[in-house]
């Protein structure tokens, strides 16, 4: 089993949730919210509104998500998933659990389900997926600590099946030296690079 922190579109209630709860794709556990021990630049980006965690460590906000415990299988379909590593990559980071008032997680015993302290937060080693190599003026954009779909930033999402043209095509949005998508020949239709 891994945890892996998700900051984007597969948290609870965003619009790819359903990814993780998908028995065909595996087992995910919810652990628990949490935030990362780094600060990193959590911004939304691209022709399709999509969230990005761009690895710029020290920049940016002590990121918001939850932590899920999967398995082998969950992490594979994750990686196909975020397109790893052709465009994300996934890296073990810190990150904090951050029970809130009256919410026990499966480090805490349910009887101890008290206000959320120092004491009753762990720190955990987590895979994270990362934007690595991203266009320098994405650092220009406005800074997210926590995102939702519906979020005040007026951003919508549009998920891959409402897109025109379904594929990579957007990467030349988001990638540092990318003109016109993935390199030739490379088969990327299966995964959702989004979902994080």
């Amino acid at each position: 089993m891994a945890l892996v922190f998700v900051y984007g579109t597969l948290k609870a209630g965003e619009p790819n949730h359903h990814w993780l709860t998908d028995p065909r794709n595996g087992r995910a556990r919810l652990l628990g919210r949490a935030r990362t021990v780094d600060t990193f630049p959590l911004v939304i980006a691209s022709r399709y509104n999509i969230p990005y965690l761009l690895r710029a460590p020290g920049v940016g906000e002590h990121v918001e998500g939850e932590v899920y415990e999967v398995d082998e299988r969950m992490l594979a379909q994750l990686d196909v998933l975020e397109d790893h590593p052709k465009y994300y990559e996934r890296e073990i980071r810190r990150v904090t659990l951050t029970p809130q008032a009256g919410e026990a997680t499966p480090l805490t015993p349910a009887s101890e389900t008290t206000p959320p302290t120092a004491a009753s937060e762990a720190t955990v080693d987590a895979w994270v997926y990362l934007l690595p190599s991203f266009k320098p003026a994405m650092l220009d954009l406005p800074r997210l600590k926590s995102y939702s779909a519906s979020g005040p930033h007026g951003l919508a999402y549009m998920p891959r099946y409402a897109r025109p043209k379904p594929g990579p095509e957007y990467w030349v949005d988001v990638k540092d030296g990318v003109a016109q998508g993935p390199p030739t020949g490379e088969n990327v239709t299966t995964s959702a690079t989004e979902m994080t």
